[in-house]
């Protein structure tokens, strides 16, 4: 029947994982299934009427909301009120909006920085409300903490289905690469393509010893379209890598240098801040609804990445 056909409005589509979810929803096509992938240019989504405007064009049943104001360390640490105002108002048009139009699902992307800086080992999705986020992008952190509060609010309210993931970190193929406000590796990405240009070695930022749990694009898709069709409840799901399989900053460098084939090695500039040490992140809930997922391993997804920067640096957000 055609009330049962699914319309599926991805903000953000432009960007890592809006491509990534495009790319393996083609690979993996559903006869009842439409996938509709905006980017910044369709609509401002702080603007309540732009959004309000995007959402009776399109009529979705469904919302994957990627869209945000996000940044690396360093641009966070500088413009904390950006991120805070522009983030709340992004979420709040989108969700409000959802309810509105009678969207029945829509599942947000959060993130693992918005746990408490001061917290115990592995975080899990219990512990969001624990205790404040790390200091240096507390604006970003407690605007996605609070797309969880509003989704139980929406759902307790009117009943909406709302939920959310929590990605550990995020990489792959049309990443951003900019070198002032990338994240960890599409800025080592970057930087080693430069250094192998140049004869050089590979400059990595601070000490080298932070540990962090990776996820390749592809395989994060692959776990939202799960999430999509599959995941029931409003309580969000962390989406990472197993414990095991956390790596030090200096290891992901290495990989980076081995994929480029640099001959001048890596030099860590330890004037450079580390930000949080280790975010270490329980997947269990994840496991006990798919305990034989299997996640791309980080050395062959950092081949894949750079392969594709270097056929598409042209095109590439730097």
């Amino acid at each position: 029947m055609a009330s049962e056909k699914k319309i599926i409005l991805v903000t953000g589509g432009s960007g890592l994982v809006g491509q990534a979810i495009k790319k393996v929803s083609e690979q993996d096509p559903r006869d009842d299934e439409t996938f509709i992938f905006l980017s910044s240019k369709d609509a401002d989504l702080k603007d309540p009427l732009a959004t309000e405007k995007l959402f009776e064009k399109y009529h979705p049943t469904h919302v994957i909301h990627l869209a945000a104001m996000v940044g690396g360390l360093f641009t966070n640490m500088k413009h904390n009120l950006d991120f805070l105002r522009n983030n709340l108002l992004i979420n709040d048009n989108v969700l409000q909006n959802s309810y509105k139009s009678g969207v029945k699902k829509v599942i947000s992307c959060l993130s693992t920085c918005i746990f408490p800086d001061k917290t115990s080992y592995p975080i899990d999705e219990t512990m969001i409300h624990d205790g404040p986020p790390h200091s240096s992008n507390f604006g970003y952190s407690y605007a996605k903490r609070l797309i969880d509060v509003q989704n139980h609010a929406y759902h307790q309210q009117h009943g909406c289905h709302f939920t959310s993931v929590i990605p550990t970190n995020v990489f792959g193929a049309h990443d951003n690469y900019n070198l002032e406000d990338s994240h960890v590796i599409p800025g080592l990405i970057h930087k080693a393509y430069i250094a192998k240009k140049e004869g050089k070695p590979l400059v990595a930022f601070g000490t080298g010893k932070p540990l962090r749990q990776f996820i390749y694009s592809l395989d994060l898709a692959k776990l939202f379209l799960w999430v999509l069709r599959d995941y029931d409840e409003i309580d969000p799901i962390i989406l990472s890598v197993d414990e095991a399989n956390e790596v030090s900053i200096s290891d992901v460098a290495q990989m980076v240098a081995d994929a480029f084939q640099l001959e001048h090695g890596i030099v860590l500039d330890t004037t450079k801040a580390d930000g949080q040490y280790k975010k270490t992140a329980s997947n269990n809930k994840l496991r006990r609804y798919l305990p034989d997922f299997q996640f791309t391993p980080l050395k062959e997804a950092i081949q894949h990445s750079v392969e594709w920067f270097n056929e598409n640096y042209d095109i590439a957000r730097k």
